[in-house]
């Protein structure tokens, strides 16, 4: 019967004849016959099948084999013995140049049908090692993929034991030599089809045998990392870790990092090559392994590799956008990379040339993918353009290639760069080193205490977060002839971009510190506050003197002129004006005068002098216009905001003037229109944020801003010895006198006078009163006639004749503590948040924009604790209770900010930074080298320490292998961490601190 069947499928007959008489001949066999007659029939197909030169022919092999395996079942088993498959797999089959390239075929097509005979565990044994050695032979990818369908499909042939390790780190090395030599689309999908077989095998293996996945790894690594390779890794490697649990990825990469053994230039080459795997395109959680690589090399200071790689890469990592395929995954390394190289712009600027083909691609492809890759790249960029402003020559192509694409928000820019800089990713170390510290991750800087230093740097950190204020001394220009000023631009602008967790402001000190100070001891923070901002008035001042001079030679141009001719910037931002009028109670003749002031100075009332029920102060849970005396002229409104101060003092000297009032919450219409003057309260049980509620609500023996507010502008009767000389009477006569802000600042600084000199004990001594905070307060403007009659036209009423008070609402910034019991001692620390206008997306703004709810302003703002060198979140609850918890500590400086609205429009030039977009300003180039080359060498710093802390724990007993209980905690837990939150530590020494 093999004769016949060898004569018809070698015949020149057409195939539908041949396949006529195959059948038969097929048909013929699953009848019993001789053991002889097997044999040779089984053969003649093994022959076909290994050796047929047409896939007809190897068919024709397939079926018979098929038949007698399931017809003849013992006459196969004696065929298909375990010498046979030994001589298949060590010698091949054919004649020498022309073996078989179907061995592993027919074997695995021959198992099925030995699979209960007693030879069977002989034969696995068999393959066991021969599947082994076959690998170590570094097979083809496509011989590579027929083992592994092998084993798929009978893991009983799958090595064991320590053997099984093995095997899977050979695997590993032969995908690390995979090449698809052809570039046809057809080849392509082969190829990687091959490859998905190899690595889903070594998924196999790991589920059931996970002791083999860290062998494996370090397998893995030691391929990637060889710089002794003569030819690059594959690619296909990649499929290898996308199989890997995403749970073991801390632990592996924590010990990787951690790994003494291996060097720079390795890791350099392993990490460069595993960023090529992004262009991998069947990879699954190949970018999140590359991040949490470069995120564990930055916790462990290994700076020169991230910078290394980062500039050597990026660009290919950009060029895998255009790929729908690999997009996602090239997208979030491409992220990681631009948003934690903060030091430099050297990174982004690489892939500026890049961007507007990539975009204008990306548009045209017109995909859900593309649309979304758009959104991501835009912010990504104005991420970029707001950490490395400065150069718009650059950046205007790329504004224009996205200008059409949405804008994310300053505080999403932030949280952004915060969350990704080198310097926020944690090391288990830093606890114990403090000099391994990573910055905040507020993302705010410190500043380091150089010798009871913290009165100013409260001050300093009060200043910045005034965003305003901020805003203006960074867009200061090169050459402004304000040498102090100049320094504080640059110390913002390193509180703003630095890397370092705190940074040392001695070089502003010496410039700024009063001459009376005394070296290393506790000041007064309000004392050098108020002295800090009359230099920086005067300097400019000096600045606009000499402008007058050189305006006369005609040197200046007119928009040179205009700029200095405006006020100074500490006038827009701090300057108010307050007028004092003095009556003498005789002839009532009133004279006054108006003067500047760029804080109040708030005194504490008599203890006798109850504020509460005073007939001079309204209480301010009675505030409201029905409480205020109604006037006289029946042309006013009943329910108008506005206090007639001369008629009522003409008539009853005791009349009181417009009380400060806390802000309850109000509805939306409400907020809008914040002429209103009312005081709208809240029910607690209905609105669980009732902070200011509470707040205005104080003990009966405590004492509140308003209040404090409210007796400075009481009434004062001078008489007895403090009487007035009245020049219209000509001599000392009973006199009033009285206090009212004409004009409200647009930062408000409040100073609580807590500290009073003792005539017994020859020494300043505190007040440690509670006094209570409002988070909102309203303060009364005398407003003049005409602006009164702006205000009333506005609003569609017949004006008041007169003058009047109008209420301007403002928001509290930051709270200066003084933690102790006296000025010339203790220690201060601050509380901050950011106050801005606020206005909802896509509105425009016009003449007077719209802020937002008191909600949104009061409690949606991140609140920020500033103590020397830690800064960390906090909260205005916190705020609030600081002296209930610790009765030294209480609040000493305020700032408030002035809320837009009409009223700060009528009352004042509004500063023209209140309402500029998001980003902070464009810093002149020399500015921003100084600080990208202060960050690198920090990064350099970083990495020297943690390079010195690691080579004396490398002196240390060895712990066991990084790929061996990798997830064992060795920490000792008895261990305690060196930041401790005691107050005023922290001298230059605790870090690598940078002189201005």
């Amino acid at each position: 019967m093999d004769k016949i069947l060898e004569a018809v499928v070698m015949s020149s007959y057409p195939n539908n004849v041949k396949q006529g008489l195959v059948r038969r001949v097929i048909e013929a066999a699953k009848q019993p016959m001789d053991s002889e007659q097997c044999w040779s029939m089984l053969e003649l197909s093994t022959k076909l099948y290994l050796m047929g030169d047409t896939k007809y022919k190897r068919e024709i092999g397939k079926e018979v084999l098929e038949v007698y395996g399931h017809y003849h079942p013992e006459e196969f088993e004696e065929f298909f013995n375990v010498r046979f498959l030994l001589s298949l797999l060590q010698e091949g089959y054919g004649p020498l140049g022309k073996r078989s390239h179907y061995v592993l075929d027919y074997i695995q097509l021959g198992l099925q049908f030995v699979l209960e005979s007693p030879s069977a565990n002989s034969i696995f044994s068999l393959l066991r090692i021969e599947v082994l050695r076959k690998v170590c032979e570094r097979p083809s990818p496509k011989q590579c993929a027929k083992i592994s369908k092998l084993l798929t499909q009978h893991p009983q042939c799958i090595p064991t034991g320590k053997h099984q390790v093995l095997f899977c780190q050979q695997l590993i090395r032969c995908i690390g030599q995979f090449q698809c030599v052809s570039e046809g689309e057809e080849e392509i999908m082969e190829f990687l089809e091959q490859v998905n077989k190899v690595s889903g095998l070594l998924q196999r293996i790991w589920r059931t045998q996970t002791s083999a996945i860290l062998p494996s790894l370090k397998e893995l690594f030691t391929i990637i990392s060889s710089t002794e390779e003569q030819e690059t890794p594959s690619n296909a490697l990649a499929s290898v870790v996308q199989f890997v649990p995403l749970e073991l990825m801390d632990g592996v990469i924590r010990n990787l990092t951690n790994d003494d053994s291996i060097t720079d230039v390795q890791m350099m080459t392993a990490i460069g090559r595993m960023i090529d795997w992004v262009s991998w395109p069947l990879g699954k959680n190949i970018d999140k392994w590359i991040i949490a690589l470069l995120k564990g090399l930055a916790a462990v200071k290994k700076f020169s590799i991230l910078i290394e790689v980062t500039l050597s890469k990026i660009e290919k990592v950009f060029s895998k956008l255009l790929y729908p395929i690999v997009r996602e995954g090239a997208l979030s390394v491409l992220q990681y990379m631009l948003l934690s190289f903060q030091h430099s712009h050297e990174a982004f600027h690489l892939l500026l040339p890049h961007i507007p083909r990539l975009v204008a691609s990306l548009k045209k492809e017109d995909s859900n993918s593309a649309t979304s890759s758009l959104e991501q790249l835009a912010e990504l960029i104005h991420c970029m353009f707001f950490r490395f402003s400065g150069f718009p020559d650059l950046y205007e192509p790329v504004l224009e290639a996205v200008k059409a694409l949405p804008i994310p928000n300053e505080d999403r820019i932030k949280h952004l760069l915060g969350q990704n800089a080198w310097t926020s990713q944690k090391n288990e170390l830093a606890c114990f080193y403090p000099r391994l510290a990573s910055k905040s991750e507020t993302g705010k800087i410190g500043l380091i205490n150089l010798g009871n230093t913290c009165y100013m740097n409260s001050i300093i950190q009060s200043l910045f977060m005034a965003s305003d204020f901020r805003h203006s001394v960074l867009n200061l220009t090169e050459g402004n002839s304000q040498p102090l000023m100049t320094k504080l631009q640059w110390l913002f602008a390193f509180l703003e971009h630095s890397q370092r967790p705190a940074i040392s402001p001695e070089s502003f000190l010496s410039a700024s510190w009063p001459p009376w100070f005394t070296p290393g001891a506790q000041q007064d923070c309000s004392e050098y506050l108020k002295y800090l901002l009359d230099r920086l008035h005067e300097e400019e001042k000096t600045g606009k003197r000499i402008y007058q001079k050189l305006k006369q030679s005609s040197l200046m141009s007119q928009a040179v002129e205009h700029h200095y001719l405006n006020k100074t910037l500490i006038e827009k931002m701090f300057g108010g004006k307050m007028m004092t009028k003095i009556r003498c109670l005789k002839c009532l003749n009133v004279s006054s005068r108006e003067e500047a002031f760029t804080d109040l100075s708030l005194a504490f009332p008599p203890p006798d002098r109850r504020v509460h029920g005073s007939t001079s102060v309204l209480p301010v849970e009675e505030i409201g216009p029905q409480f205020i005396e109604p006037p006289e002229n029946p042309s006013q409104l009943t329910g108008s905001p506005w206090v007639r101060r001369k008629a009522p003092m003409a008539r009853d000297p005791t009349a009181p003037p417009m009380p400060v009032e806390t802000l309850g919450f109000q509805e939306p219409e409400e907020a809008a229109n914040p002429l209103s003057g009312n005081a709208i309260g809240v029910d607690a049980a209905k609105d669980p944020l009732s902070a200011f509620g509470k707040q205005a609500c104080a003990p009966k023996d405590s004492r509140s801003v308003p209040d404090l507010i409210n007796y400075f502008l009481s009434p004062e009767r001078l008489t007895a010895e403090n009487k007035y000389h009245c020049e219209k009477c000509a001599s000392l006569q009973d006199a009033e006198k009285v206090a009212e802000l004409t004009e409200g600042p647009h930062y408000l600084i409040l100073t609580l006078l807590r500290f009073s000199f003792d005539p017994r004990t020859m020494k300043r001594k505190k007040i440690l009163d509670n006094v209570s905070i409002p988070v909102v307060l309203k303060l009364p403007i005398l407003v003049a006639a005409e602006e009164t009659e702006e205000v009333w036209r506005r609003r569609k009423d017949r004006a008041p004749p007169g003058s009047g008070f109008m209420s301007v609402v403002y928001d509290l910034c930051s709270v200066v503590v003084h933690s102790g019991i006296s000025s010339e001692s203790g220690h201060y620390y601050c509380y901050s948040r950011e106050c801005t206008d606020t206005v909802p997306h896509g509105q425009p703004r016009d003449g007077a924009p719209k802020p937002a709810s008191d909600k949104q302003l009061d409690f949606e703002i991140q609140w920020y604790l500033f103590n020397d060198t830690r800064v960390s979140f906090s909260s205005f609850e916190s705020v609030s209770n600081v002296t209930s918890f610790f009765p030294k500590d209480t609040a000493y400086v305020l700032f408030y900010r002035q809320r837009p609205g009409r009223q700060s429009c009528l009352l004042h030039e509004a500063p023209a930074e209140a309402g500029r977009p998001h980003g902070e300003p464009s810093l002149h180039k020399d500015l921003m080298e100084a600080i990208s080359k202060d960050n690198i060498l920090y990064l350099q710093e970083q990495e020297k320490e943690a390079r010195n802390r690691a080579a004396y724990i490398s002196a240390l007993p060895k712990s066991p292998l990084w790929w061996r209980d990798f997830d064992k905690d060795k920490d000792d837990d008895s261990s305690s961490g060196g930041c401790s939150p005691a107050a005023g530590g922290g001298g230059s020494g605790s870090f690598h601190g940078l002189v201005f």
